[in-house]
């Protein structure tokens, strides 16, 4: 091949080209350099200005590259946002995570009741739907109505969590009791804050609810009763032979009482006393009165002192010195408050002898009445014989009263006192003589005293005498004398010995005759407050044993909502089916069969019953499902017998 041959060739202008090829590539490199700079500079300017520390900038060329973790999407959308204000949002390009999400937790589920006369509220969090349908049926039964019921509840389909169902249960059969209260509802936790009429009816429910009150919950209890209202404001104390009682005694504030009955033991009194608190004090120099008045007669070396409002009577010892009775007259006046008016009396016993007329009433521990002494006419006789029956019973009264003319006026008055004076013990006398209103007895009652005080000073005012001898007598106390669970067991035991509870052949319907038995096992356990209680049922050896088992759980089913729907709390019992493994008489024949189908009644430990509830319903749970997989008709047929 043959090479052309003076081909031009210029050496100077080839090396300007290579070397402006050169300059432009390390133009463009600074200049790649110099935008990648600018655009992360320029976004992480704009991320900082708004708190996105998180972010991390990487430019390469065009490109923004952004990466970190964002605490949430919504932050990872606003740091894209943010980027592609600075730079075209096509060159930004996310490597951004965004971090897990917490598991959220199980929201919390309470209930508020509010109950008053104007009926149920409820607000609150419950776990489902079927839940909510529960309670409002219950408070629309306790409402009396859905009119007078309040629903403000929401729910969240959660499952129920531990305790729950106990707490609300407990909680829906303690506000039965309770017309004016707010509970609190949560998981194993009830809040109860109740008024009562009365403090007699406050420690009912206290004894009521707590013993109802589940071991698993957890219970806040408080209950007030407003203060009595005390008319007259009273007080009544007598001091003899070195011995000091009170048989009355009233007052405004705890601090006062605390005043009075030391002021007592300073007198010489000897064991325990209480002062009935309560409202209508006529000054609040109260205690300070009964202070000085008890002193008084503490000076005097005897008698009685009795307190009626602002009324004082002081009542010396029979024929005591008179100097002594002045000067403690006189110093007693003086440090009297103001508003108190003092009547003091020095009583003269003249020598001879004189007969004294006189009235008598005996109230045995049965109710009845004896009536003896003197009245002033026939037209007497009835109204205070009329008088007697309408406060003890027409007939509770023997009358064997005599006619006088030479009786004080306003003798039947002071015999009536009297007779009202006496209905307010359980058993006792009463003795009217022109001097004196003489009581005594029991009760069971520890205010009787100041009971009988106030009756005796309305009726025959403050210038008369009276005497009072009340003891006080647990035994006699219906809120202590409440019935042993052993007792209440007893009864129950003696009730199903005369009848027995019935059902229908191999169901676990009642009976139409159980009706009648099941009344007076529901007025037994009503009167026993919340004892715990297992309700057994129990089958002869006829038919498998899986449905003897199922049918006797049926069964004491059946009598727990019996006794529920006779409006026992049943929130301490349990229905626990025990089949034909625990028979009492010989299957073999008939009248065994008979004794073994039997609804026992057990009371439990707190313990014991805690264990036996779970046995008993795991072992129910099985014998029904086992049942229920399928029976042959004989088999049901042999079963029909139980």
């Amino acid at each position: 091949m043959r090479l052309p041959v003076n081909l031009p060739f210029n050496l100077p202008m080839v090396g300007t080209f290579l070397l402006a090829a050169a300059l432009s590539v390390v133009a463009a490199f600074f200049t790649a350099l110099a935008v990648e700079d600018v655009s992360e500079d320029g976004v992480l300017e704009a991320l900082e200005a708004k708190n996105m520390d998180w972010v991390e900038v990487h430019a390469e060329g065009l490109n923004v590259f952004l990466t970190g973790i964002a605490p949430q999407e919504s932050d990872r959308f606003i740091a894209l946002s943010v980027a592609g204000t600075v730079v075209d949002a096509a060159r930004v390009i996310d490597n951004m995570d965004v971090q897990a999400s917490v598991a959220l937790a199980p929201p919390k589920f309470s209930i508020e009741i509010l109950r008053n006369d104007a009926g149920i509220s409820l607000i609150g969090l419950v776990p489902e739907e079927n839940n909510r349908q529960v309670i409002l049926r219950s408070m629309t039964k306790i409402a009396g109505g859905a009119e007078n019921l309040s629903d403000f509840m929401e729910v969240a389909e959660h499952p129920v969590p531990s305790g729950w169902s106990q707490a609300l249960g407990f909680a829906i059969e303690s506000l039965e009791d309770l017309p004016r209260a707010k509970v609190s509802v949560e998981s194993g936790q009830v809040t109860i804050t109740a008024m009562a009429d009365s403090p007699e009816e406050k420690i009912t429910l206290q004894s009521r609810i707590m013993r109802n009150a589940p071991s698993s919950v957890d219970v806040d209890l408080t209950i007030s009763s407003p203060l009595p209202v005390i008319t007259p404001f009273t007080l009544r104390a007598t001091f003899e032979g070195e011995s000091f009682e009170f048989d009355a005694c009233s007052a405004d504030t705890v601090q006062a009482r605390d005043r009075i009955l030391d002021a007592g033991r300073a007198a010489g009194m000897v064991g325990d006393a209480d002062c009935t608190i309560g409202l209508g004090v006529p000054t609040p120099k109260w205690a300070d009165a009964a202070e000085v008045a008890i002193k008084a007669v503490k000076d005097l070396g005897g008698g009685s002192v009795t307190i009626t409002d602002a009324d004082i009577s002081l009542i010396s010892l029979p024929n005591m010195d008179a100097a002594r009775f002045d000067r403690v007259v006189a110093e007693t006046k003086k440090a009297l408050p103001e508003v108190f008016t003092l009547h003091a009396t020095l009583p003269i016993i003249e020598d001879g002898e004189v007969q004294i007329p006189e009235f008598s009433a005996t109230l045995s521990p049965e109710g009845l009445v004896q009536l003896r002494g003197k009245l002033g006419s026939e037209l007497s006789r009835t109204t205070i014989r009329s008088y007697a029956q309408a406060r003890f019973g027409s007939d509770s009264i023997y009358d064997a009263t005599r006619l006088t003319d030479t009786l004080p006026v306003g003798w039947a008055n002071r015999v009536m006192a009297g007779l009202d004076a006496l209905s307010e013990l359980h058993n006792g006398s009463m003795t009217v003589t022109p001097d004196v209103v003489d009581v005594r007895g029991q009760s069971g009652r520890q205010d009787a005293g100041t009971r009988i005080s106030q009756v005796l000073n309305t009726k025959l005012g403050e210038s008369q005498l009276f005497a009072l001898n009340i003891a006080y007598n647990d035994a006699l106390n219906p809120l202590a004398n409440l019935p042993t669970p052993e007792e209440c067991l007893a009864d129950i035991q003696a009730t199903q010995s005369d009848s027995k509870i019935l059902f229908e052949s191999g169901s676990g319907t009642l009976d139409k005759t159980a009706g009648p038995i099941l009344d007076q096992i529901a007025e037994i356990l009503k009167a026993c407050g919340g004892i715990r209680l297992q309700i057994q049922g129990h089958t002869d050896s006829q038919g498998r044993e899986s449905m003897n088992q199922a049918l006797s759980q049926n069964r004491a089913q059946s009598v727990l909502a019996a006794l529920r729907e006779r409006r026992v709390l049943t929130g301490n019992f349990e229905a626990v089916g025990f089949g034909e493994s625990q028979p009492i008489a010989d299957n073999e024949t008939a009248e065994g069969r008979e004794a073994n189908r039997r609804i026992e009644f057990v009371i439990l430990e707190e313990e014991e019953a805690e264990e036996e509830t779970e046995e008993g319903s795991t072992e129910a749970t099985e014998d029904t499902d086992e049942a229920a997989e399928g029976e042959t008709t004989e088999e049901e047929t042999e079963n029909v017998q139980n």
